[in-house]
């Protein structure tokens, strides 16, 4: 704990020192659309270890309060843009001189350390490489994850104008001139489902379309992209997701945004999401095979209870009833159980149809 508390106070002097010397020389390396400047991103890291210096002057433990991202009670909902953080109550308190918090107090100071100097050199580096930069402070990749989410949502920046880089492009902003004759973009939950429909070569048989996935619950630029698509091609957004609580969730992260994520609600939310399949009225429509159903786990049944209280299901009368219905039937399903009526039933039959004749919600 000493050598991890004298750690975080030697990054402190090592940034006083730089801001010191390199203030002046600071300029402005943001491309035009950006909503915050490096400019501005660095005068608020400034600010924020301005205050830890302050207090070590002062003989006091400094601390970091960090919005709670998982409290329902910083967010409100707005029908036009989805979940959003709020000023909300609950923070978390990151203490230095506590031992439960010290750490992640001095793995705070490392990554704001690191993010001010990608900001100042306009260089970019990914989250992998930030956990490698010293495994044994962060002790895993989770960590570093976590903490630069925080540390966006401190400094009340999108999480990619803080210069650090994910498997997807981070510069979804910098993206010009998409131009496609496709005719709507369809999110696929599952890589193995988005494999499949790659194979039978779905986007050219039925008619040009955009499909993309992120892989289950997405990533920030995923959904970054589906927005991007969204407001440059004014066409229509479908969702094809398991019929599960789960998958409810990820296409409802999608339309309205997550709690943990509210304070980028502008620029994540896609509200004309419409949700294609695989509805759980399909189940009994289409008379999927018993064999091919799976029961509701506790779990899922209190993941179904949880997400009809969202506040923003009561504009979504028909994603609640067949909700409702799950949670009659007791039942759910994946994707894949349409192949237990025919092996191409997915791409051949189902899609076709449901796009044809409106089949979606």
């Amino acid at each position: 704990m000493a050598s991890q508390a004298a750690e975080q106070f030697s990054e402190v002097d090592k940034l006083r020192v730089q801001l010191l010397n390199n203030v002046e020389d600071m300029t402005d390396c943001q491309p035009d659309d950006e909503p915050v400047s490096s400019r501005e991103i660095l005068i608020r890291i400034e600010n924020i270890i301005l205050g830890i210096v302050t207090s070590v002057s002062k003989g006091e433990a400094p601390v970091l309060a960090l919005p709670n991202r998982s409290s329902w009670a910083n967010v409100s909902f707005d029908s036009a843009i989805g979940l959003q953080m709020s000023s909300g109550p609950s923070v978390s308190i990151i203490r230095s001189d506590c031992p439960s918090s010290v750490t992640k107090f001095a793995q705070i100071l490392k990554i704001l350390s690191v993010i001010y100097r990608l900001v100042q050199r306009n260089s970019y580096a990914t989250k992998r490489d930030i956990y490698y930069n010293n495994t044994q402070l962060f002790g895993s990749q989770t960590a570093v994850d976590s903490i630069v989410d925080d540390i966006s949502c401190m400094l009340k920046v999108p999480r990619r104008s803080l210069h650090v880089a994910v498997a997807v492009s981070s510069n979804i902003a910098g993206i010009r001139n998409i131009v496609s004759s496709a005719k709507f973009v369809m999110i696929v939950e599952k890589d193995a489902t988005f494999q499949r429909l790659l194979d039978d070569d779905f986007c050219t048989k039925l008619c040009p379309c955009i499909i993309i996935t992120g892989k289950g619950v997405p990533d920030v630029n995923s959904r970054l992209m589906v927005r991007k698509l969204w407001d440059t091609l004014h066409i229509p957004i479908f969702a094809l997701v398991d019929a599960d609580p789960h998958g409810i969730e990820i296409m409802c992260i999608y339309k309205y945004g997550s709690v943990a994520m509210s304070f980028e609600a502008h620029s994540l939310t896609v509200p004309s999401v419409m949700w294609l399949g695989l509805l759980p009225s399909d189940l009994q429509r289409l008379w999927v095979p018993e064999d091919a159903l799976i029961p509701l786990t506790k779990r899922d049944e209190s993941k179904l209870s949880s997400l009809l209280k969202r506040p923003y299901l009561s504009s979504q009368p028909d994603w609640q009833k067949e909700m409702e219905l799950m949670q009659q039937t007791r039942v759910k399903a994946e994707i894949q159980s349409l192949a237990a009526i025919a092996p191409d039933f997915l791409t051949s039959i189902y899609l076709p149809n449901k796009l044809r004749y409106g089949g979606w919600v």
